[in-house]
């Protein structure tokens, strides 16, 4: 009787295994910053939500477009980061400019604005810097050193 059972191999002599090595490093290596665009997006959207959601709409109409505005810029952040995290990169320290200007921006753009609309965007740019911050270090590990 014949084998007709495949047998597995070793596949190192295969003339298109070191290509298909480096494919899938690749593929992969742009992926570590996959675990942060996930609470980016939440924030980015939370942050364009806000105006609504702590109810400031009519006290603060300055700061409810601009929450709005900034709250999509940091979605559409993390949409990159999760698109093309290779290229998003060097926008990581981006995050943290975007959450100080949260942090300050209440008082710049508003028009005495109350305790609830300040700790608000305090605590959106708070994590904005957090994040900001997770996502350059994670970049900054994942970068080939010459």
């Amino acid at each position: 009787m014949a084998n007709v059972s495949p047998t597995r191999g070793d596949i190192t002599g295969h003339p298109d295994a070191s290509e298909m090595r480096d494919r899938y490093a690749r593929v992969l290596g742009g992926r570590d910053v996959a675990l942060v665009d996930g609470p980016v997006f939440l924030l980015g959207l939370y942050c364009a939500a806000s105006p609504w959601i702590v109810h400031y709409t009519t006290s603060q109409p300055a700061l409810v477009t601009h929450n709005l505005i900034m709250g999509i810029a940091i979605g559409l952040l993390a949409l990159g980061f999760t698109r093309a995290p290779e290229r998003m990169y060097g926008l990581s320290w981006a995050m943290c400019a975007l959450g100080v200007w949260m942090i300050i921006s209440p008082w710049i753009v508003g028009e005495s604005p109350d305790a609830g609309v300040v700790w608000n965007n305090i605590i959106i740019g708070a994590l904005a810097v957090v994040l900001g911050l997770v996502c350059a270090a994670t970049a900054a590990k994942a970068q080939p050193r010459p």
